[in-house]
């Protein structure tokens, strides 16, 4: 029985014009910035969140000057308000404990810090759209310092959205790698997941992989299944995408059927575990977290979420 998304996934919503012509328009920018707003990220990834989990916790861009910092990216305008954000370092000794990375965040009535994951599925659609723009864009920079071309140097031009080789003069533009994630179910009521060796004991998701040079995502759906555990799939079907960040993935949803029957033959250092589980688990463990023993999920901030999510409902 296939299903459709119940919505869009959650780190897939962006509702303000992105303005890509803005970008390189110093005199434009400059009679946005009175009204603009900035968002501040950490190094690790984190910024400033309000209202318990549902907004970004912005400033008056002219606090950081009377003109866009050199370090500054344009996420976009909306009402002529241009929204930005800055890279600033993170405070030491603030780590997040590891009992709580892998469970949602203890939201509170003052500002917190969150990243990403942590935040994307509480925050409203303004907000998360911003902050993953963001988190993607810092995380470009952070990779792309340096030509591939002739090992010179890079300079930021355009907002944050172009790299320039001091060396060369080769532009290059904001990175994406292609990933396929699909959620594979029995036809009927049983929907196979699994965790990967970091994963702790009982979370589970479904499969994922990235695509191949010179591969269709079709094709790299059924090999990257069949390489993680063994079982071929058929009936291969697109749901939906999200982006994904970390550092810089694009997850392509597909669903996909498979013979429960057939022994699963787990990959060696990629999957610790996998099984099959029923449709009234899955969405047990997602209305009442922890109620299904050895049956925690994929974050909320995740479009392994919104699938399970969306097959449950069926």
């Amino acid at each position: 029985m296939s299903f459709d998304l119940l919505g869009l996934p959650a780190l897939s919503r962006f509702v303000i014009d992105r303005c890509e012509p803005l970008r390189g328009d110093d005199e434009k920018l400059a009679a946005l910035w009175p009204k603009a707003r900035m968002i501040v990220v950490d190094t690790r990834g984190r910024t400033l969140v309000a209202d318990r989990g549902v907004r970004l916790a912005d400033r008056p861009a002219q606090d950081f000057g009377d003109q866009p910092p050199v370090n500054a990216v344009l996420l976009g305008e909306q009402d002529g308000v241009a929204y930005f954000a800055v890279l600033m370092p993170a405070e030491d000794g603030d780590e997040v404990p590891a009992s709580r990375a892998w469970g949602p965040p203890e939201l509170t009535d003052e500002p917190q810090w969150l990243d990403l994951r942590q935040a994307g599925a509480t925050l409203d659609d303004h907000s998360a759209g911003l902050f993953t723009t963001a988190a993607a864009l810092f995380q470009w920079h952070r990779l792309g310092k340096y030509c591939a071309k002739c090992g010179a140097r890079t300079v930021l031009e355009k907002s944050g959205w172009t790299s320039v080789c001091s060396g060369c003069g080769r532009e290059e533009y904001p990175r994406t790698d292609s990933a396929v994630i699909c959620l594979v179910h029995d036809g009927a009521d049983q929907v196979l997941v699994a965790r990967g060796p970091e994963w702790p004991e009982g979370r589970f998701s479904v499969l994922a992989g990235f695509v191949e040079a010179g591969e269709s995502l079709e094709a790299c759906v059924a090999r990257e299944i069949f390489e993680e555990v063994g079982v071929a799939v058929r009936d291969i079907r697109y749901l939906g995408s999200q982006p994904w960040p970390f550092p810089r993935s694009l997850m392509i949803g597909f669903e996909a059927v498979a013979d429960p029957a057939e022994p699963l033959r787990l990959a060696d250092g990629e999957i610790a575990e996998a099984k099959w589980v029923s449709r009234a688990d899955v969405r047990q463990a997602i209305e009442v977290p922890g109620s299904v023993p050895g049956l925690g999920l994929a974050g909320g901030a995740s479009i392994a979420f919104r699938m399970l999510q969306s097959w449950a409902a069926v």
